[in-house]
């Protein structure tokens, strides 16, 4: 696969499973849940889907939680696209916005005392 279809299927992957988690996963539990990344192999077998959730504290169970329904995600998400094999999905938790806030935090920390 040339890497500007790897990238174009993983682009609409990301709009669809953001759109599957919006309209079709009506469980309270999850809360908020972004749709950050997707990333897709080479050969179109496999995508890594990053999420962001609100409630920080209890991200591992929500992780596990997406993980439970991760068939019948694939299972939506290949009646939503049409290409020749609907990746198996991995789930991970997208930290980059607490490392930006730790980044954040230790350079007002180091400015604190510029006056």
């Amino acid at each position: 696969m040339t890497p500007r279809r790897v990238s174009r299927v993983a682009s609409l992957i990301k709009e669809e499973l953001s759109l599957i988690f919006l309209h079709k996963i009506q469980d309270p539990q999850l809360g908020v849940i972004t749709i950050t990344n997707v990333k897709v192999s080479a050969d179109l077998r496999y995508a890594k889907v990053y999420i962001s959730v609100y409630d920080k504290k209890n991200r591992n169970a929500l992780l596990d939680k997406v993980d439970e329904l991760k068939s019948m995600i694939r299972t939506e998400l290949a009646h939503r696209i049409t290409i020749r094999f609907v990746p198996e999905l991995n789930f991970f938790i997208d930290d980059t916005n607490d490392y930006v806030e730790r980044i954040e935090d230790i350079f007002k920390e180091i400015h604190k005392n510029d006056n």
